[in-house]
């Protein structure tokens, strides 16, 4: 029998409990109000059922994204495959250099969309619920777009991966 190490500090809990949990990787991609292409990566994407269907995510209300969630109306969430984790590294960092390069064009209702995601939802935002300094968004699924299957990408200890041998 596995012994559990007690952690007091929720914070802590929380931490060590979500390092130990695998997550799946998309990219929230909108525009800003100029016109201009934002998004972030995200592992928080889910969805909320298929009648009707609705997936939500969470944000910072600190990042540079968040502003333009706010008042925007469409985004798209793509998921990703372990081939593409340049790309979700890229949306994690900088957000000046997240669409420096072409690999990218814009989508259905203008939403930026980079072809090379194993799948694209494109969503309307419905709600966003802000919760201290984090926000759920809620979004309604228009449509979607399929890509070329790939590997699973998972955050997990704070590393992208991707599945080993299925258990």
């Amino acid at each position: 029998m596995q012994n559990l190490t007690p952690e007091k500090d929720p914070t802590e809990a929380l931490r060590a409990s979500f390092r130990r949990h695998a997550s799946g990787v998309s990219v929230i991609t909108l525009v800003d109000a100029d016109k201009k292409p934002i998004g972030f990566t995200a592992t928080s994407m889910t969805s909320l059922g298929a009648n009707p269907p609705l997936a939500s995510f969470n944000v910072s209300q600190g990042s540079s994204t968040y502003p333009s969630l706010a008042v925007g109306k469409y985004v798209g969430i793509h998921t990703l495959g372990a081939g593409t984790v340049n790309l979700a590294q890229r949306m994690a960092a900088d957000h000046t250099q997240r669409f420096v390069y072409d690999d990218w064009h814009e989508g259905p209702y203008g939403v930026p969309v980079f072809p090379a995601a194993t799948s694209i939802l494109i969503a309307k935002i419905r709600d966003i619920h802000s919760i201290e300094n984090n926000a759920v968004v809620i979004v309604d699924i228009i449509e979607g777009l399929s890509g070329t299957e790939d590997e699973a990408l998972l955050y997990y200890q704070r590393s992208y991966m991707k599945p080993g041998e299925k258990l």
